[in-house]
């Protein structure tokens, strides 16, 4: 199902809850990054949900729970329920490439999101690039941009200025107006809270080597691998009933 009307896409993904936002989540990066075990079981998707990596918050939802979200989401064609060849269990597949024009880079961006929030560029193209390529921070902007122009994602300032951040917009009216949408803007320089207020001497800000940057990429590097792994174990694990 293709949507032309913009207005009306963002209108068909708006009102998605903390769960349904969830499983979309899992549903898309389990589609990217384990093609082999894809798509999901309600098991293998109760434990993509649940897992303690590259989730925030972490959740607990048992698999009664998400048989009303997979119905809720079936009920507006953002999902369907499949049946492998030889396959006993039914399985669960996402229908954004068919409702929206999300290429691979925006649905894992989109992903990203969804399971973990708002973020600033350099973590969101370290986490969604696990999923698909997205090789610079330029190619992530041009995707964020689009995702912006179509109003699936918001951004505390320009998307060129340091410590920017993004966050999907796809929260319900309630989210929005318990304050989860309202992005600050960020100065482009650092602001005098007031003409008149005494000023202290800030000490002066040592620079990191680059033998630190190279630390944490090599943390970030392993956490990411570890990620991987987790998943895999789930996705084997659901599959042998485990």
């Amino acid at each position: 199902m293709q949507i032309q009307d913009d207005d009306r896409d963002v209108e068909f993904l708006g009102s998605l809850n903390k769960k349904e936002r969830r499983v979309l989540g899992v549903l898309i990066e389990k589609s990217l990054t384990t093609p082999e075990y894809y798509p999901l079981t309600l098991k293998a998707l109760a434990s993509g949900c649940n897992q303690k990596s590259n989730r925030e918050p972490v959740t607990s939802y048992d698999e009664y729970e998400l048989e009303e979200v997979l119905d809720g989401l079936r009920q507006r064609s953002l999902i369907a329920a499949v049946q492998t060849a030889g396959g006993r269990t039914e399985r669960f597949r996402h229908l954004l490439r068919e409702a929206t024009t999300w290429n691979a880079a925006q649905l894992a961006i989109m992903a990203e999101l969804l399971l973990r929030g708002r973020q600033q560029l350099g973590e969101l193209r370290s986490r969604a690039s696990r999923m698909t390529a997205i090789d610079s921070l330029d190619e992530l902007r041009d995707e964020l941009g689009r995702l912006m122009a179509d109003k699936y994602v918001a951004a505390s300032g320009d998307l060129a200025r340091r410590g920017v951040e993004v966050n999907h917009a796809l929260y319900t009216d309630g989210e929005r107006q318990r304050g989860e949408m309202q992005f600050s803007e960020l100065p482009d320089e650092p602001a005098a809270a007031s003409a008149t207020a005494p000023r202290t001497q800030s000490p002066t800000p040592q620079p990191q080597g680059t033998g630190g940057q190279e630390l944490r990429q090599e943390i970030a590097d392993l956490k990411e691998l570890v990620s991987r792994l987790e998943e895999r174990i789930a996705s084997i694990e659901s599959q042998l009933g485990i």
